[in-house]
């Protein structure tokens, strides 16, 4: 385990990966404890350069987004807000380590990145689980098909068995 590990386990980082407008992001809130600032100042140092930002690097949550956001969240370290947080996709924590340009800024970057690419890691394996496990489910759905249709066949023999077929009655006498 090397520094950068030590410094912020990946699980807590990957516990701060917000899914948000399909992208995995994290909150600036959340890059501000991470990188121990204040969120004001992470906020500033990114509008003084908000050309580094375009809409896929950052964006800031609209105010339904921020509501549902605090509601599943039941414990808000966010007190007082004026406004809704900005969130940064990969690509977006990335480019704040060329804005934030400490020491502790590259480590936790480099933190960061390694929780996003095992974030990836374990979402594609859990996607291949799922993808055979819905072909395995398939497999099965078609051989119990394939069977039911033969137990069918046998309970109908079994009951036609079972009804005594009326013979013809035999005359007797002339």
């Amino acid at each position: 385990m090397n520094k950068t590990e030590q410094l912020i386990p990946v699980e807590r980082i990957s516990s701060k990966i917000y899914l948000l407008r399909n992208e995995k992001v994290l909150l600036d809130v959340d890059l501000a404890e991470l990188y121990c600032v204040q969120t004001k100042h992470l906020v500033q140092a990114v509008k003084r350069n908000i050309n580094r930002f375009p809409d896929d690097f950052m964006f800031q949550l609209s105010k339904k987004e921020f509501e549902i956001l605090k509601s599943q969240i039941v414990t808000s370290s966010w007190g007082g807000r004026r406004y809704s947080p900005y969130a940064f996709t990969e690509q977006g924590v990335a480019m704040l380590s060329s804005v934030l340009n400490s020491e502790r800024a590259i480590k936790v970057n480099i933190a960061i990145m390694r929780a996003f690419v095992k974030m990836r890691k374990f979402l594609g394996s859990t996607e291949y689980l799922a993808k055979k496990l819905k072909q395995l489910e398939k497999e099965t759905r078609e051989k119990f098909a394939e069977h039911q249709q033969q137990i069918n066949m046998i309970f109908e023999a079994i009951k036609e068995l079972m009804t005594e077929k009326e013979k013809p009655k035999r005359r007797i006498g002339f």
